[in-house]
Formats: C-alpha cells, sequence, structure tokens
C-alpha cells in the first residue's frame, strides 16, 4: 500500500500545474496532428507501392488477356513514322535496310514481307509474368519476349552490400572505440561532427567520386577487367554507411556506464583490452542496431549503386564484375517504363520487396536487439 500511495504522490504534487494553457493546448494538438498525417503518409506511400504491383500479384496479365491484347495490336494499318518529311515512304518503296536494327540476337530481322504480321510472332507468354520468369536468370524487360529474372539483381544487390558492409561496418566502429576512449577531448570534438556531415553528403556527389576516381584507381590496383564492378559500388556504399555505424556505435559506447572501464584498468587491463572486451560487448546491442541500419542504407542506395556499379545485370560470383541492385533498377527503368505495363508492376514489385526486406531489418533490430539483448545483458 505505501508503494501504491507513493507511485500516486506526483500524480497530486503541489509543484505540478493540473490546467495547461492555451497555447499548450495548441501546441499539443498540432504535434498529434503532424505525427498522424506522417503515419498517414507513410500507409498511404505502401498503399500506392503495393497497388500499382497488385496486377503483378494477382497475375491480371494471364495469357487470355495478352491474347486478345495482341490480337487487337495484329492490324495491317500499323506503319512506321516518317522522321524525315522529305522522304515519302510507304511499303512499296521502302528498302530493307530502313527497318530497325535488332538488338537481341535471339531474334531474327524483320523482312519486308511479315513486318505487318511481326505481332502474331511474338512469345505466347509475351505480356505475362509467370514464377518461372521471376526466377529467372536474366534481366531483360524491352523485348519481344520480356524476361524479369530477379536472381542477377538479388545477387548483385547482395554483393554491393556484403562489399559495403565489410568496409563501413568494422572503420565504423574502430573509429567509435578510438572517439571515445583514446582520442583527446578537442579532438573528438572535432572527429563526430565531421563524420556527421559526411552523413549528409549527396549521393550522387559521392556517385561521381567513385564514377571518376575510384573505378580508376581499383581497376589498376587489382587489374580488373571492369572500370565499375560490384567492389567499386561497394566502396561507395561504404562511405554513405561508415557515417550511420559511427554516430550509433559511439552513442552505445557513451552509454555504458564508465564504472565498468574503471573496473577493468583497476584489474590491471590495458584501455585497449578494456575497450574491446568489456566496454565493446557492453554495447553489443547498439553495434549491432547500427550494423543492420547500415545494412538497410546500403540495400536501399540508388545513386551511388547505380553510377558506381556498373548498372549490367549479369550473374556472378566475382566482384570484379559490373552488377545492378534492386533499387538502381527501379531508378533507372521508371522514367521510360510504360504506364500500366508488366514491366510496370514488376518495377513496384521490386519496390515492394525493398520495403520487405527494409522492415525485416528494423524488426529485427526491435525485437532482437531492444529486447533480447538488452534483457540478457542486463542479467535478467
Amino acid at each position: 500500500m505505501e508503494q501504491h500511495s507513493t507511485t500516486s504522490l506526483p500524480q497530486q504534487h503541489s509543484f505540478l500545474r493540473t490546467k495547461s494553457t492555451l497555447a499548450e493546448d495548441i501546441i499539443e494538438r498540432i504535434i498529434m496532428a503532424v505525427g498522424s498525417v506522417a503515419v498517414v503518409l507513410i500507409f498511404l506511400i505502401l498503399l500506392f507501392v503495393v497497388r500499382e504491383a497488385l496486377p503483378l500479384l494477382t497475375s491480371v496479365f494471364s495469357q487470355a488477356s495478352a491474347s486478345s491484347h495482341t490480337a487487337d495490336l495484329n492490324t495491317t494499318d500499323l506503319k512506321p513514322e516518317v522522321y524525315n518529311p522529305d522522304v515519302l515512304l510507304n511499303e512499296e518503296q521502302a528498302p530493307e535496310e530502313f527497318y530497325p536494327e535488332v538488338y537481341n540476337p535471339d531474334i531474327s530481322p524483320p523482312t519486308k514481307n511479315s513486318s505487318s504480321h511481326a505481332l502474331t510472332s511474338l512469345d505466347p507468354d509475351n505480356g505475362t509474368i509467370s514464377l518461372a520468369n521471376i526466377l529467372g536468370t536474366v534481366w531483360q524487360p524491352i523485348s519481344t519476349s520480356p524476361k524479369f529474372g530477379i536472381i542477377p539483381l538479388i545477387i548483385g544487390t547482395a554483393k554491393t552490400t556484403f562489399v559495403a558492409i565489410m568496409i563501413g561496418a568494422p572503420l565504423g566502429i574502430l573509429s567509435a572505440l578510438y572517439s571515445v576512449f583514446f582520442a583527446p577531448r578537442w579532438l573528438q570534438e572535432i572527429i563526430k561532427p565531421m563524420i556527421e556531415i559526411l552523413a549528409g553528403f549527396p549521393s550522387v556527389v559521392i556517385g561521381f567520386f567513385c564514377l571518376l576516381y575510384v573505378g580508376s584507381a581499383v581497376q589498376k590496383l587489382f587489374g580488373l577487367d571492369f572500370r565499375l564492378n560490384a567492389l567499386v559500388g561497394g566502396i561507395g556504399l561504404a562511405i554513405a554507411v561508415i557515417p550511420i555505424v559511427f554516430t550509433i556505435t559511439e552513442d552505445a559506447l557513451s552509454a555504458v556506464p564508465k564504472s565498468l572501464l574503471e573496473a577493468s584498468l583497476a584489474m590491471g587491463a590495458t584501455q585497449w583490452e578494456s575497450a574491446y572486451r568489456v566496454m565493446l560487448p557492453a554495447a553489443f546491442p547498439g553495434v549491432f542496431a547500427a550494423v543492420l541500419l547500415g545494412i538497410g542504407r546500403a540495400f536501399g542506395e540508388t545513386m551511388i549503386a547505380l553510377m558506381a556499379s556498373g548498372n549490367a545485370a549479369m550473374v556472378s560470383a566475382s566482384l570484379g564484375d559490373p552488377v545492378r541492385t534492386f533499387s538502381a533498377t527501379i531508378g533507372s527503368e521508371m522514367g521510360e517504363v510504360i504506364w500500366g505495363s508488366a514491366h510496370y508492376s514488376m518495377l513496384f514489385f521490386l519496390g515492394v520487396l525493398l520495403f520487405i526486406i527494409s522492415f525485416t531489418l528494423n524488426a529485427i533490430t526491435e525485437l532482437f536487439v531492444k529486447q533480447r539483448l538488452t534483457k540478457k545483458l542486463q542479467g535478467g
């Protein structure tokens, strides 16, 4: 009963004001309104992405609709556009060399007699996206037989993210250790603001830096065939990851009680042993969260991956080959895609996959780090 009365005392304390002013009420309502709008906007954005990908998820592009759509387009009235008004072309006068180039070697060039029936020779699966097509190894969305294989995109995203974390996470963690436990006070006040300024650098600036300088340096250093590849893209993403890992790790290390450091030093451990074997494990939940957030940053980065990784959808295990990521694919193709097409829905489907992966990383950070590891370190 005494504990209950003690907990209820702050509500009846004489120094607490029970009534708020009109200005405070207005500010409180504004804050609530802004927070509610932010939640609604996040929900609407997610709803929009899912809605645009819904035709793909529900298999709207079925065989019947594709066949009827092809039948509607299969007319003899289709003629090539004339870009030079001084030259008049028709089916009788057009020579063979006026036909467009064929960029897909699997497709034979059209002939004069077969041009009017070109649409009838399309692949039967054109306009449809099957599970086998999505899980394929070829990303070729612009073709008479579109291929939407996401395997090379998954491999490219995984390689660049792996390189970014292998470089950015150790550098960020070690920099935080040095800043908290070894650097002089005046140097700490310089290191942290400078690294946090790096976090505000535009992605396109980092991408240009990797495109112009890092690519050539890496190619000469390792003798690679391609100047822009997964390694260069990973280095560029690591530059964007380091500030996130450093900031969160530095805050986590600073939050660990100094009594642990003093006890370790009193037991005869060196400064480095105390920082590495005592303070860093104590701050492990925060460090783990920093690495996960760094993975999410590298996974969803667009401009750096688009400019520095070569932007080629290739299935290869080598870090020296060009790659293409999910976000780079969306950024490079969304501006030219036909609205409502299978390609359009596929790009939004990639956006849904990005959201699912980002949500999973955040959920792991919230559930695993803040609950399980924190209770374990506290002896719970």
